[in-house]
């Protein structure tokens, strides 16, 4: 028997839940391209996108996915028989790595594995070793897709300074803009790009390469920018086409229009502290179920990982076999061990994703937590007890703080202290 018909929940690491607010905006006629409303709200992405980013610069905008994006980013920062290097916390920057070597880039890696983050002495004296002009970027991931590493950004722009190494810093945001705190102007990075389908909630389709004045400048001095990817005619359009070079993707602009006002209302600040708070409810589950089993997060220091997505290791090659019970058997599809593979595990079956980006709320993250545990029961997959209620705690105690603060807010705006200077 099946009990999955109703609402699906798609719990992976992208696509993200779409809100019925941002389908909505979507579900129109097709718009004029040439003018009125369509070339006004494209002009309002722009700062509200570098709102997301906390950036001053500049935002080109792209029909494409991530692996777009990285091209988009490399031809204008790099050209055939540069030198770039890359850290590799997971799948997404080999990936990366692997693209700009196709594209005549001479490419170094430097590897930390698949379950922490990269260690700056390990760069201090890589970059050491070299020429300080060698490389005219380093790239990275802020938040691997893969692995859940998180990656400190400002730790690696403060060891360039250091150091005095002029090359640009490139990160990857795609699984992790509008969901883990990221700092762009603050942090020091050059080139940043994400794309529209994960935190910023919006069927994919689209992508984004911020970048400043340093990196706009560097791109002046390229001789292989092709007429596609040239993010210059995409930040000062003479023309509404430039700012796709073509038909703008339309009903995404409306989506993400909509997508940005629902972050604004919310503000940033308090996105990324939602999307802690849920991320730390599921660390308590898993930690609560790794009690008696095999389970465990992959990412063993909770600094290290991202408030987005969660890989978890099962100690046992049944990811499949659980993905596929909640899939057929509850309607809840979670991720698969993407980039995962070990030796005698050629496809990372020992692995599995939860997504918890975007539109996510407590009651999304508690059913998803109680859908697996039932699966886990149902596959014959050994695992402690308490789970839920470990992660019921975790909101608990959140909620008690926040309505804590409310209150001594209250009384500070309400209740006011009586002293002499009231009467007087």
């Amino acid at each position: 028997m099946t009990v999955s018909s109703g609402q699906t929940y798609l719990a992976i690491p992208g696509p993200s839940v779409i809100p019925e607010e941002v389908l909505r905006s979507m579900h129109r006629s097709a718009p004029n391209i040439y003018e009125g409303e369509l070339i006004e709200i494209t002009g309002s992405l722009i700062p509200d996108l570098n709102y997301v980013a906390r950036s001053s610069g500049h935002v080109a905008i792209y029909i494409a996915n991530g692996h777009g994006i990285w091209e988009a980013a490399l031809s204008n920062t790099v050209s055939i028989g540069d030198h770039i290097l890359v850290l590799a916390t997971g799948r997404f920057a080999h990936g990366w790595a692997e693209m700009a070597r196709k594209m005549g880039v001479e490419v170094d890696i430097l590897d930390f594995g698949k379950d922490k983050a990269l260690d700056i002495h390990i760069l201090n004296e890589k970059l050491k070793s070299e020429p300080k002009t060698k490389y005219k970027a380093i790239l990275m991931t802020h938040v691997d897709t893969s692995t859940s590493v998180k990656n400190d950004i400002a730790s690696v722009r403060k060891k360039l300074d250091e150091i005095g190494c002029p090359a640009l810093l490139a990160v990857d945001c795609i699984a992790s803009l509008a969901c883990d705190r990221f700092e762009m102007d603050e942090w020091g990075v050059d080139v940043m790009v994400a794309a529209c389908q994960k935190g910023l909630m919006v069927p994919p389709g689209i992508g984004f390469v911020f970048f400043n004045d340093r990196a706009k400048e560097r791109q002046k001095h390229l001789t292989n920018v092709s007429a596609y990817w040239d993010w210059e005619p995409r930040v000062n359009p003479k023309l509404y086409y430039e700012y796709f070079c073509g038909t703008a993707p339309t009903h995404h602009i409306y989506g993400l229009r909509t997508a940005l006002d629902m972050i604004k209302r919310e503000k940033i600040e308090k996105t990324w502290t939602r999307h802690e708070v849920l991320s730390r409810a599921i660390w308590a589950a898993i930690d609560r179920w790794s009690v008696e089993g095999n389970i465990s997060l992959n990412v063993k220091n909770p600094l290290e990982r991202s408030h987005a997505v969660t890989s978890i290791r099962l100690g046992e090659k049944k990811g499949t076999s659980l993905r596929e019970w909640l899939q057929t058997k509850s309607g809840l599809t979670i991720g698969i061990g993407l980039g995962m593979s070990e030796p005698g595990d050629p496809y990372g079956d020992g692995f599995i994703r939860f997504g918890h980006m975007g539109h996510v709320n407590t009651q999304m993250v508690m059913a998803l937590l109680g859908t697996v545990e039932t699966g886990l029961r149902a596959i014959g997959y050994k695992h402690g007890k308490g789970a839920l209620e470990a992660a019921s705690e975790v909101l608990d105690a959140r909620s008690k703080a926040v309505g804590k603060a409310f209150s001594n807010l209250s009384k500070s705006l309400f209740f006011p202290t009586l002293t002499l200077t009231h009467l007087s």
